[in-house]
């Protein structure tokens, strides 16, 4: 039974004490495992012995109890002889194996009720190293991220005065400051050219002015100034229409000079 005093003493130990003082707690804690699994093979090779000597125990009760049977029956057959004398050394002999049967029944009654109750240990500490290697996992799980907390807290304390995060601050504030200019010399551009635009027809419209205004101080002085005529759009060519009197009157002349000359002819 000492196995399994050492188990359950190594079982019950604390463990999250030994991870406060390890350098390296997931280690220990496989390593503690890996011994609880040592154990529990010593442990099951102990159980093992127990429930052997239970069954030999047993054999040797059922062995007694076959003698004192077969005794009993050389007995009766000395007595069915007329041979008392060797009957009563054969009764003798039955009670001697009686005894011992009584004797190993004893034994055998303990040694099983000792047996019983390893097998019954043997499977609760098996439960508990099952229930320890998962109290492994999450106590290996609680060490890492612990040591990730250390870690950040020792980068947050490195940066000091944050001097990192107000230069990172800094270069944000420039882009949007980059962004900005950009965005209004865009603004800037379109509006001047729009504004190019407009001062040349301000400039058409001033020209204008300027023109009625010298036509109407020439008016004024007496000096007739055409006003210009408006360009107009040039009229289709229209289909010239058949004059027949035109016609007529030129044929007539033509008429009246062919006589003359022929008389010149003459």
């Amino acid at each position: 039974m000492g196995v399994f005093s050492r188990l359950s003493t190594l079982i019950k130990s604390n463990i999250n004490d030994l991870i406060s003082r390890a350098e390296d707690p997931e280690k220990i804690l496989t390593q503690l495992i890996e011994e609880m699994r040592e154990q529990l093979v010593e442990a099951k090779k102990q159980v093992a012995v127990s429930i052997a000597d239970e069954k030999k125990i047993r054999k040797q009760l059922d062995n007694e109890v076959h003698l004192a049977r077969e005794w009993e029956k050389k007995a009766m057959q000395a007595v069915r002889a007329g041979r008392d004398e060797l009957a009563v050394a054969a009764l003798e002999r039955k009670e001697q194996h009686e005894a011992l049967a009584e004797e190993y029944k004893k034994q055998h009654e303990a040694q099983k009720a000792a047996a019983d109750q390893l097998r019954i240990s043997l499977r609760q500490l098996h439960t508990k190293i099952e229930e320890a290697k998962r109290k492994k996992d999450l106590l290996i799980a609680r060490q890492r991220r612990v040591e990730a907390q250390k870690r950040i807290q020792e980068t947050m304390r490195g940066f000091g005065d944050t001097s990192a995060f107000e230069q990172f601050e800094r270069m944000a504030q420039k882009v949007e400051a980059m962004e900005a200019e950009a965005e209004a010399s865009a603004e800037l551009n379109a509006d001047m050219a729009g504004a190019t635009l407009e001062a040349k027809f301000q400039e058409l419209e001033a020209d204008t002015t300027a023109s009625e205004a010298l036509i109407a101080l020439k008016q004024k002085m007496g000096v007739v100034v055409a006003a210009p005529a408006p360009v107009a759009a040039a009229p289709a060519p229209a289909e010239e229409e058949f004059d027949i009197d035109a016609l007529e009157r030129e044929l007539a002349e033509i008429a009246a000079t062919v006589p003359a000359q022929a008389r010149k002819g003459q």
